[in-house]
């Protein structure tokens, strides 16, 4: 279970700790890939390249750049994902890599609740 907060900006937030220091993790749900990372931490996760991708942004504009395998601690575990690398110093959650999590977001208290949900047999 990971808990966080709704910031003061309305935006649902995490704190994950990757290679010895706490990064704010923002959950974006509009975003459907795993994760956006910072450059600094490509060196910490494995990176391989996989490919150029394409991403949607809203308003219809197009993104284009590198793909990256990476292994990543998440929830007591390390787990095989796709990212991206970005200049800046936060962590940006997609609902791809949170698809074994029910998500709770409680507006009115400021909440965020990551459970992790044991698959049933066929799913």
């Amino acid at each position: 279970m990971i808990r966080g907060v709704v910031n003061s900006d309305g935006v649902p937030e995490i704190m994950l700790r990757v290679a010895g220091r706490d990064w704010p993790t923002t959950i974006d749900t509009g975003f459907n890939g795993d994760l956006e990372l910072p450059e600094a931490l490509r060196a910490h996760v494995n990176a391989r390249y996989a490919m150029q991708t394409v991403s949607l942004l809203a308003g219809g504009q197009q993104l284009t750049e590198a793909s990256y395998d990476v292994d990543f601690p998440f929830d007591g575990r390390m787990v095989a994902a796709e990212s991206t690398f970005v200049g800046f110093d936060g962590i940006l959650l997609g609902t791809n890599l949170l698809r074994d999590y029910r998500l709770t977001v409680d507006f009115v208290a400021r909440t965020v609740l990551l459970e992790r949900v044991a698959s049933s047999p066929g799913q």
